[in-house]
């Protein structure tokens, strides 16, 4: 047992510890190695078939609000739960050799127990059970998990799970944001893409698209070099018509 609180731990210090779950591990003479009054924050303790036969050597855990004893083979000697566990809330009992109500009186003392099941208890098979729990602690409010008027209460369990669904749907969100922001980041990409090519595009068309542009400016440059080169000769050639006439007069 003292093993199997070390493994619980984990390199933990015994305050650290909220909940500590020893099921199937068996006690000796009612007393549970390992588990002491050092775990001051400890809110839930399950027990399940560790072999219990009395309560009365469990440690004062002052914030301890749900304990599970179902399995055991505990017959009375509740008194010590309000004595050691005044702030408990969730007390499951199912399974233990609790025969009459009587033994139930001592739980009056819990304040806060608004949940208590007795399931395959041999006190379930007495008549107006049911009346009786409810009539001897007014402040339950479930007794083998409904209301006195029959209406289911809340799955504990379905509520943990509920709070670990709420910071999974939180993370699918922030996925869903960081897939968002991808998203418009691929979209931002794509723009600048296309202005890229945009610019590109220009360029081609101020430069020419494999020189064309280029090849038709030096053709035109050269067509005006001839130009410029036919007047020239057209001009030496008239010239040349009238030094001839000239020296023609002369003689």
């Amino acid at each position: 047992m003292k093993r199997r609180i070390h493994l619980e731990l984990r390199n933990r210090t015994p305050s650290d510890v909220k909940e500590l779950v020893l099921d199937n591990c068996r006690s000796n003479d009612g007393k549970i190695e390992g588990l002491t009054a050092e775990f001051v924050n400890l809110e839930f303790l399950s027990l399940i078939s560790v072999g219990l036969s009395t309560v009365s050597n469990l440690p004062e855990l002052p914030k301890l609000k749900k304990l599970e004893l179902s399995d055991n083979r505990i017959f009375g000697g509740l008194d010590v739960l309000a004595e050691k566990l005044p702030n408990l809330t969730h007390l499951n009992l199912s399974g233990n050799n609790l025969k009459d109500i009587s033994t139930l009186e001592p739980l009056k003392k819990l304040e806060y127990l608004k949940s208590l099941d007795l399931f395959n208890c041999e006190v379930t098979n007495l008549n107006d059970y049911r009346e009786s729990v409810f009539t001897l602690l007014p402040q339950l409010t479930y007794l083998d998990g409904y209301d006195q008027e029959d209406k289911e209460a809340p799955d504990s369990d379905a509520e943990v799970d509920g709070v670990d669904d709420e910071e999974e749907e939180d993370e699918e969100d922030e996925d869903e944001e960081d897939e968002f922001d991808e998203e418009d980041d691929d979209e931002e990409d794509d723009v600048e893409g296309d202005d890229y090519e945009y610019d590109v595009s220009g360029e081609e068309e101020e430069f020419g698209h494999d020189g064309e542009v280029d090849d038709d400016e030096e053709d035109e440059d050269e067509d005006d070099e001839d130009e410029e080169d036919e007047e020239t000769g057209k001009g030496e050639k008239r010239k040349r018509e009238t030094d001839d006439e000239g020296e023609g007069e002369d003689d």
